[in-house]
């Protein structure tokens, strides 16, 4: 095998090891392959990824899902051209970056965790106005924008529960 054979094979190898981080990533490692309700799954692996910060100061939690997002629109784009499918139901990235971002005015603890879960799915399947209609943006913003949207609906929810006392 010649040189140029050798370099092809490894663009090729990249390519497909690009492929499968993508595809591990926007399936929230593995969760959005869920024969059942893959969004819930996705979430719950949100609900991991939150409980993990629980050390982490809130301005270094506010710069984590800024970072997540940036990363959650790339690859949630990147995984549509995989999959040659608009929002296919196997990407749950924007799953994990809507709870993240529903957790932001909360405490992270066990009975914020779980009406984070509860709320955050609420608004992601609901999709009030005007969460349904950003399904429509191009590429990885229209996987993300939406489940955004539902995120900061139930983090208002969230720090409603919080001001009032209950959480």
């Amino acid at each position: 095998m010649g040189f140029k054979q050798s370099l092809i094979n490894l663009i090729n190898f990249g390519v497909i090891l690009n492929e499968k981080l993508i595809t591990f990533l926007a399936t929230g490692f593995g969760s959005g392959l869920s024969p059942f309700a893959p969004g819930t799954a996705g979430t719950l692996v949100g609900v991991l990824i939150c409980a993990l910060c629980l050390p982490m100061p809130w301005i270094l939690r506010l710069f984590f899902v800024l970072v997540l997002l940036a990363l959650s629109i790339y690859i949630a784009g990147q995984a549509e051209k995989i999959y040659q499918k608009k929002d296919d139901q196997r990407i749950v990235i924007d799953e994990i970056i809507g709870f993240q971002i529903t957790m932001l005015p909360a405490a992270i603890n066990i009975p914020s965790l779980c009406a984070g879960f509860v709320l955050f799915r609420i608004f992601d399947i609901l999709k009030p106005f005007p969460v349904r209609n950003m399904q429509g943006f191009p590429g990885g913003w229209g996987v993300v924008i939406d489940d955004v949207a539902a995120g900061i609906y139930a983090g208002m929810a969230m720090w409603l529960l919080t001001i009032g006392g209950i959480l």
